[in-house]
């Protein structure tokens, strides 16, 4: 049930192009396909996104009020963070939940390989709101729901976002143990 647009070179750019040169900024994208974040965040997940989001601006030496900084680093998004190859992953609307949970093993699966091959990915729900700008450049039907791009290519060990490392909930906080 799955769709993959597997883009590089001019493809890729005419992606980023359409995408930064709509002036709809990402905090003002309609995420009118799909919801992915909550209308508004609530306990533990609040606290959680915000820590990361700190961590990840303080890696970058981006401050909290840096907004114009934070705004460049997201768009950093849109072009698959300099990764030679951008992939944009769709869905057929008329699916429903389960099969969007298939769609997250098979994500998996790709990140998992690409792994086995020496290379790294990133998904990036980030294209989802912007379907509209996506789809006239990768011809993508309305049939189906753009659910995420991912970037592939070789990890920049240089740059201080890849040294970031989200914190982890201790094991005993999400698992439960019975015999």
């Amino acid at each position: 049930p799955w769709k993959v647009y597997v883009t590089k070179g001019e493809s890729k750019q005419r992606i980023s192009d359409a995408i930064l040169n709509s002036g709809i900024r990402a905090e003002k994208a309609d995420w009118d396909e799909y919801r992915y974040y909550p209308t508004q965040f609530f306990e533990p997940y609040l606290t959680r996104r915000r820590a990361n989001g700190f961590g990840l601006y303080g890696a970058l030496g981006i401050g909290r009020r840096e907004v114009d900084k934070m705004r460049a680093q997201h768009d950093r998004n849109f072009v698959f963070f300099d990764a030679p190859v951008g992939m944009i992953f769709t869905i057929d609307r008329r699916l429903n939940q389960g099969s969007w949970i298939d769609y997250g093993m098979f994500l998996q699966n790709i990140m998992v390989a690409a792994r086995g091959r020496g290379l790294h990915t990133c998904p990036q729900a980030a294209f989802a709101p912007y379907h509209r700008q996506i789809r006239p450049v990768l011809d993508i039907p309305d049939e189906e729901i753009v659910v995420c791009g991912m970037a592939l290519g070789y990890e920049d060990t240089s740059k201080p976002e890849n040294a970031f490392r989200t914190d982890r909930v201790p094991l005993e906080e999400w698992v439960t143990f019975s015999e």
